[in-house]
């Protein structure tokens, strides 16, 4: 079958904005020349696309199915296109990083603050993902490279590289005040409202695997979609919540949530950055690599 690519172009364009208008224009085109070359998509594969309605097109199960092609291979095209244009060195590049929400708070924000600063010119494509969509990004060769957060597993040709160790604590509301000053034990939560992460997320499976190493069940009555949205439950005395100690500082200082002693010490995690060995980097993404991982650099980069 001989299609001409250019009808995939504008194939993707039309099934992104459901619209023939709007696909004319991202693609500095016109209308009429859009719906010809889908009429003629169509007529070369033999079967119907689109399904045409006044407010626009919807796309029919065997345009589902070439879209699900068509995108992938379009995201490739234009992951190529910035590589080539960014090669030229830091004045122009990009960078795209998958990145959990804890990694980006408590590690990666202020690095590039600081890489921001040194080269302003660099864009910045950050896909805030939990740590297993992170991970696939990178593989799929949608991200350079992600910074996430353990406990994690990668196989070759991806590599994992430590970057920093960090301590997770058990907050709660004014209302569980009774419990500051105590010691308690794993065992001694089960009366308690816990708040975590959902159980997509590598921070759900850590503490369910913790627990059940306690001899205890995880079992959290509020599942939350971002960390960030942690700490408001947590001040609106919803329940308990683990969090790392750098997002809950701020809070425990102005003693809107108390910290809660555990027996059980709570291992430490840790951020990694991942990346594909065997996939080339532009020059940005290798300067902003370098910096993440050598922490010489860093400081001096922060002097």
């Amino acid at each position: 079958m001989n299609v001409n690519f250019e009808y995939y172009k504008i194939f993707y364009y039309v099934a992104k904005y459901k619209n023939f208008t709007k696909a004319a224009h991202a693609l500095n085109n016109s209308q009429p020349n859009v719906t010809r070359a889908m009429n003629c998509l169509e007529h070369e594969l033999h079967c119907t696309l689109f399904v045409r309605t006044n407010r626009g097109v919807y796309l029919t199960p065997e345009g589902e199915k070439l879209y699900v092609r068509v995108s992938a291979a379009m995201q490739q095209f234009q992951l190529a296109e910035e590589e080539l244009s960014d090669c030229v060195g830091l004045e122009h590049g990009t960078i795209s990083i998958g990145a959990s929400e804890i990694a980006l708070n408590i590690f990666l924000l202020d690095h590039l603050r600081v890489f921001h600063r040194e080269y302003p010119g660099v864009r910045l494509k950050i896909s805030n993902h939990s740590t297993p969509q992170a991970i696939r990004a990178v593989r799929s060769g949608e991200s350079d490279f992600a910074v996430v957060t353990t406990p994690i597993q990668v196989e070759a040709p991806l590599k994992e590289v430590p970057l920093e160790d960090f301590q997770d604590i058990l907050i709660g509301g004014p209302m569980f005040s009774d419990l500051l000053g105590q010691n308690k034990k794993l065992k001694d939560l089960r009366g308690y409202p816990l708040i975590c992460l959902g159980q997509e997320t590598t921070t759900y499976r850590f503490y369910h695997e913790w627990f059940r190493v306690q001899g205890e069940e995880f079992l959290p009555e509020t599942q939350v979609a971002t960390s960030d949205q942690v700490l408001p439950l947590v001040k609106s005395d919803l329940g308990l919540a683990f969090l790392p100690q750098k997002m809950a500082e701020p809070a425990l200082m102005a003693q809107e949530v108390i910290g809660i002693r555990l027996e059980e010490e709570i291992p430490a995690r840790r951020i990694c950055l991942v990346y594909d060995a065997k996939r080339p980097m532009n020059a940005a993404a290798q300067k902003l690599k370098k910096i993440l991982i050598d922490k010489e650099v860093m400081e001096e980069k922060k002097a």
